[in-house]
């Protein structure tokens, strides 16, 4: 009898493995984290952008100048280049800081 408990006992490990595996890879549920979709400089909702770097070096660098005045800074990917995004209410801020 205990062969064929360790059977079924394999056979429910198996089957749970089997729905945890389907969940996760299923389309629009997975856990796995896709890749960033790329966009326009303007389809970044609240954020704008405030400089267009060359580079996401040159980027990074910019926005640890804005963190370091206080502010909240993103990088994003676009499609005409990296960019330096902020709140739309920080814009004059963040261009004084960066003009000076």
């Amino acid at each position: 009898m205990s062969g064929l408990a360790n059977f079924v006992a394999a056979l429910v490990v198996l089957g749970v493995l089997m729905l945890l595996l389907r969940w996760t890879f299923s389309r629009g549920h997975s856990l796995v984290e896709s890749p960033p979709r790329v966009g326009q400089p303007d389809e970044y909702g609240l954020l704008v952008p405030v400089a267009e770097p060359k580079t996401f070096i040159e980027a990074e660098m910019i926005a640890a100048r804005l963190r370091d005045g206080g502010l909240r800074a993103t990088l994003a990917p676009t499609l005409e280049g990296p960019r330096v995004l902020v709140f739309e209410s920080e814009r004059e801020r963040a261009l004084k800081l960066l003009a000076g």
